[in-house]
């Protein structure tokens, strides 16, 4: 087991940080976050991009070459060998994520589950794909999942069509289970996220009770998040399960801000960064406590939460690659996190997105908003690729 060397990691070690990169990615990634750096672009080339696909203008090869070789691995799990070997070569391992949302047509929800599970096949037996996961609107209708969430009574097809998806959320899990490969079910919209919680708690009573398989998502910028997680664990100590508790501070702020606006009811969203960021440390810490009842993913581009979570483990005598300990990131984003985390032995896997360029467009513009809504993050990123530039060049 890796013990503590006592030492403080330095997320500024860029030659750790990009070591896995050559010289061309290097300036790549550089011209990429220096035009994604542009607030203007991104909104005005999102809607552009997206007519341009729409009416069949050949830009997929642009898209493939730029934005989308930095964020996702490949179109299929074979084109994302390079990056899982590449990962590896730095001790970060690969979460393959099938990133194909917002469909609408069982067969389509089929297939995705059928490709999940095919991550999961490809994950099995080999140690550079810890962890896998899924969404389940990739899986169920995002409208059904709505109605169930507003407690709305449902009509005979719609019973059936939770069935199905309740199957395929079973199947997944179960093939996760019995091939021993953790799984992650990410986090969504509040209006539809506490059907997501059942569904996964239910998932962990049946898989989480002799090894830890099943993670449900917690995201932090949420005020009553902390809480859920609390209350969550009281049930796997009396059901007698592992919590898997995937950590984040969240995706969809603005978009649940403005639907909370128009509708007239509360925000869900914390008041401030700094509510988010003392609930997000609060949730670690917990986990921490608990280490051998909860499993924890650290999901998350934030230095300091990176370095309480590692500080708590010395403080607690945890060694650092125990297996109830990740750290993750997204590919693309943070490497000084993930290789320097990797390099002082902690567990660290890279989200690494996969699928058809123009069906993973939707989490595409995701990172670029992303990106250019963080505060510093572009220029965090674009600071650390000029000094490992100029480094090289000395």
């Amino acid at each position: 087991m890796q013990k503590s060397s006592g030492k403080k990691i330095n997320f500024d070690n860029t030659e750790i940080a990009f070591r896995n990169k050559s010289k061309s990615e290097l300036n790549s990634a550089y011209w990429l976050f220096k035009a994604m750096s542009s607030n203007l672009l991104i909104k005005v080339g999102t809607p552009v991009t997206n007519l341009m696909l729409n009416v069949g203008l050949p830009i997929q090869g642009i898209i493939k070459s730029t934005i989308f070789k930095q964020f996702c691995g490949g179109e299929t799990i074979a084109e994302c060998e390079h990056t899982i070997a590449q990962l590896a070569d730095g001790k970060v391992g690969t979460i393959l994520d099938y990133s194909v949302e917002g469909e609408e047509e069982e067969h389509v929800f089929d297939f995705t589950c059928a490709e999940i599970i095919r991550t999961v096949d490809r994950a099995a037996g080999d140690k550079r794909i810890p962890i896998t996961v899924f969404k389940i609107t990739g899986i169920a209708r995002f409208a059904l999942l709505q109605k169930i969430d507003a407690k709305q009574d449902l009509n005979d097809a719609e019973k059936a069509e939770f069935e199905k998806v309740k199957k395929r959320c079973e199947r997944i899990c179960r093939t996760a289970f019995e091939k021993n490969v953790p799984i992650m079910i990410d986090a969504e919209e509040t209006w539809i996220q506490k059907t997501i919680d059942d569904l996964a708690l239910d998932m962990m009573l049946l898989f989480n009770k002799e090894k830890l398989i099943v993670y449900n998502t917690y995201q932090m910028y949420r005020h009553d998040k902390l809480a859920d997680l609390k209350a969550d664990h009281l049930v796997a100590q009396k059901a007698g399960f592992i919590l898997g508790a995937k950590v984040v501070r969240g995706a969809y702020m603005e978009k649940e801000r403005k639907r909370a606006l128009e509708m007239g009811y509360p925000s869900p969203i914390q008041p401030d960064k700094k509510s988010t960021d003392q609930d997000y440390d609060a949730a670690i810490t917990y986990c921490v406590a608990h280490i051998e009842e909860i499993g924890i993913v650290c999901g998350t581009h934030n230095e300091n939460s990176c370095g309480v979570l590692a500080a708590l483990l010395d403080q607690h005598q945890i060694d650092h690659n125990h297996p109830h300990v990740y750290f993750s990131q997204l590919l693309g984003m943070s490497d000084n996190l993930s290789f320097n985390l990797s390099d002082s032995g902690y567990n660290v896997a890279k989200y690494v997105p996969y699928g058809p360029v123009k069906a993973v467009m939707p989490y595409l513009f995701r990172r670029a908003q992303e990106n250019t809504s963080i505060a510093g993050q572009t220029s965090r990123e674009l600071d650390l690729i000029e000094r490992e530039k100029k480094r090289r060049n000395a």
